[in-house]
């Protein structure tokens, strides 16, 4: 007679969002390579339905988005810490929490199915009493509780987020990116073949955006959605489709795209034209970069490489760079950065971009263009140094070669880059700042784009066009919400 444990009812999708949270919060694994690991062959994940997986992701975003209203509470209601032999009992209490209090689940059930994982725990289940008078109290008082814990928003925020956005934007409006944070970003696609948006826009319940593209504002897995089995779409955030199109007309060019897994770029690329070679060290993302693309059915070039060591035979006449940032600009999207990251690696990150700029100059050919990017840090001093390091590093690496200066616009520059007018770059690049009075949220342009592209093979006014196109999705999808956008484009147009 076997002595096997009975199925509990919704307890597997409650096990998978435990055990992603763990990798989280306790190995540092980001998110989205979590997930991934949730849906390798023995992930936990792999066994779920398409509803309970949905559902286990469900429970893990709120957790994440919520967590620092949920520890003070939990904080409030607990005698003293768990000790560190609790072994996965606080994130167990995490997830109860998070669905009582924003996920409407019954309590029943979510204290039921807490107690049972932490039974089935060897060093969480001395604590299932513990867990089962903590989750039944938040049953009773939580809601009440948490409204006199203080603001939802500055509570999600660790203090060495908010004190930069503080500094920088004074704290009405660091209040305002912190409750931006707590609201679900859409689903935004870039499509195979811009000619399908209109039927797209059917089937997916979804708004055009500029250049072909579509937003989708509700819910649903994305694998079970029209035209994802036919590869006719990738989900891709419409700002980290703008870079690559200020490369300009790419049909035919050699362009290598640096850092590019998960490839949602490479596949843009690709789709235009473009002979691509796409580069990235971690060989699990290559593999993943080139299953999305045998999905679409495109076709790249991939190399598994240090692309601060890696050099081609031949330059490449186009470069697209993402380089690694904070990521602290695309919090509503990824809810784990706040609490993995830390300021003390804005500097780590800041020396590993550096390298990788002066990588791409050496593999740039002569009349080349680039396109660099790094994701909004909401915070002036990161974004001043990239653009520094940019110009010193392409100074020092081609110091014979002259640039072509952009239409004057030194009254566009604005007054945090006031140190341009004084280094006398302005006499190589067009500064250009363009500010609004709308109000956004943060991932409508996720990617500030900072492209030093040639002047000459741009068509007149493609940069302007993109501007105003930008302009319009932001006033009419984010009329009312918080963050008022900077952007900037440099234009460097470099002669052979």
């Amino acid at each position: 007679m076997t002595n096997r444990k009975k199925p509990v009812p919704g307890l597997a999708p409650r096990h998978a969002a435990l055990w992603l949270l763990t990798r989280i919060l306790d190995e540092d694994m980001p998110l989205d390579r979590a997930l991934e690991a949730g849906l390798a062959k023995d992930g936990p994940l792999t066994r779920l339905a398409d509803r309970d997986r949905a559902f286990a992701r469900t429970m893990l975003m709120t957790c994440l988005r919520h967590l620092g209203q949920i520890d003070a509470l939990l904080k409030a209601f607990q005698e003293r810490p768990l000790p560190r032999r609790a072994g996965p009992t606080r994130h167990i209490l995490r997830l109860g929490a998070a669905q009582i209090l924003f996920l409407g689940t019954a309590p029943h059930a979510a204290v039921a199915s807490a107690m049972e994982l932490a039974t089935r725990d060897r060093n969480a289940r001395h604590f299932k009493n513990l867990v089962n008078a903590l989750l039944r109290r938040t049953a009773r008082e939580g809601a009440e509780t948490l409204a006199t814990l203080g603001d939802a928003g500055r509570l999600n925020t660790p203090d060495w987020l908010w004190a930069g956005w503080e500094a920088y934007y004074g704290a009405a409006q660091a209040q305002a990116i912190a409750t931006a944070h707590l609201a679900e970003p859409p689903l935004d696609f870039s499509l195979r073949d811009h000619s399908t948006q209109s039927d797209y826009a059917v089937s997916l319940d979804a708004a055009p955006l500029p250049f072909g593209g579509l937003r989708r504002n509700g819910g649903g897995a994305v694998a079970t959605l029209s035209g994802f089995e036919a590869g006719d779409w990738w989900v891709q955030d419409f700002a980290a489709s703008l870079p690559a199109r200020l490369l300009g007309d790419v049909k035919g060019m050699r362009v290598l795209d640096l850092c590019a897994a998960p490839g949602g770029k490479t596949a843009q690329l690709c789709a235009a034209g473009a002979e691509v070679t796409a580069l990235d060290r971690a060989a699990g993302r290559i593999a993943r970069l080139s299953g999305n693309l045998a999905r679409l059915g495109l076709t790249a070039e991939t190399v598994t490489a240090d692309a601060t060591e890696w050099r081609p035979a031949q330059p490449f006449t186009h470069i697209l760079l993402d380089a690694p940032c904070s990521a602290t600009g695309t919090i509503r999207r990824h809810p784990d950065i706040p609490w993995r990251k830390s300021r003390d690696e804005i500097a780590t990150l800041t020396a590993l971009q550096d390298r990788l700029l002066a990588a791409a100059a050496d593999m740039l050919a002569p009349g080349g263009v680039l396109a660099t990017l790094s994701t909004i840090q909401i915070t002036s001093d990161v974004d001043r140094g990239y653009f520094d390091s940019t110009f010193s590093i392409y100074r020092k690496h081609r110091p014979g070669e002259q640039y072509v200066k952009g239409p004057t616009e030194a009254e566009a520059v604005p007054a945090d880059f006031e140190e341009f007018r004084s280094s006398g770059l302005l006499d190589d690049v067009s500064l250009v700042r363009y500010r609004w009075d709308q109000t956004y949220s943060t991932d409508a342009y996720e990617k500030l784009v900072r492209s030093y592209s040639n002047t000459q093979t741009m068509e007149p006014g493609s940069r302007e066009n993109l501007i105003a196109d930008l302009r319009r999705v932001i006033e009419s999808e984010y009329d009312g919400t918080v963050v008022r956008p900077l952007v900037i484009a440099l234009t460097l147009g470099r002669r052979g």
